[in-house]
This record gives structure tokens, C-alpha cells and sequence, in this order.
């Protein structure tokens, strides 16, 4: 009887923090491309322009102000600017699952933009930070 109960006692344990772990895991886990939170990935600058370098048809997304944007911006980055991504998104970034690099100045408005983009079912969305350290050229 006392050795069911400590059976009983040890599987619940062991399911707890099998379970625990888990969450933590299945909520933010690493990737090759980089780190995988709430629906997106968060990628190195090196790392988003290697895939800029490599693959086609792809958006990069500038999240800031229209002021900050006409300052400066990366190439070709179109601007909806993050307080506007859940009006916007679906209307101007038509293909859920093409390719969506995602910044803004710092990095927390594009993670913000980014986990947005998430909820509304986009798949390949790539947060990279933010214009402040991007070292490979901008639009002034």
C-alpha cells in the first residue's frame, strides 16, 4: 500500500515537471534560424541579411514612424507602422506565408509588430531588431 503511494506520488512529480519544461520549451524554443517565441522568430541581423542575400521573394518591414522612416530605412523596406500592423497587415501584406523580415529602431516595436503578424496567422515572420545596429546600408 505505502509503495503505491509513493509510485503514485513520484509519477505525479515527474509528469509536473515534465510538463512544466515542456511549456517553457514548446513556448520559446532555438531554432538553426534562431529563436522561435510566440509564433515568430527572432533572428540575428547577420543572420536576416544572409537570408536577404539568399532567398527571393521576401518583405522587409520597417514598423516605425513614417518620420523615422523618411530619415532613414533599409532598401526596399515598405513601412506600416506598428501601431497600424493589425488595420493594415492583411489588406498590404497579402501572402501569409511569404517571407517577412520585421524591424523597427530598436527592437521592441518590431517584436510587438512581429507577435501581431503571428496571431494573425502569418508563418514566416522574422524579427531582427533593430535600424539602430544594422550595419549593411540604409536609405536616407
Amino acid at each position: 500500500m505505502l509503495r503505491r503511494k509513493i509510485t503514485a506520488i513520484l509519477i505525479t512529480i515527474i509528469s509536473l515537471f515534465l510538463l512544466c519544461s515542456c511549456a517553457e520549451t514548446c513556448s520559446s524554443s532555438e531554432t538553426e534560424i534562431g529563436k522561435f517565441t510566440d509564433g515568430y522568430y527572432q533572428i540575428t541581423q547577420i543572420k536576416a541579411k544572409e537570408l536577404m542575400d539568399s532567398e527571393e521573394n521576401y518583405v522587409i518591414l520597417d514598423v516605425r514612424t513614417e518620420e523615422e522612416y523618411k530619415e532613414q530605412h533599409i532598401k526596399n523596406a515598405i513601412l506600416i507602422p506598428h501601431t497600424e500592423i493589425e488595420q493594415r497587415a492583411e489588406k498590404e501584406l497579402t501572402d501569409k506565408n511569404q517571407l517577412i523580415f520585421v524591424y523597427c529602431r530598436s527592437g521592441n516595436r518590431s517584436k510587438t509588430a512581429s507577435k501581431i503578424l503571428a496571431q494573425l496567422g502569418y508563418t514566416n515572420v522574422m524579427e531582427f531588431g533593430g535600424i539602430n545596429s544594422w550595419a549593411y546600408g540604409t536609405v536616407k
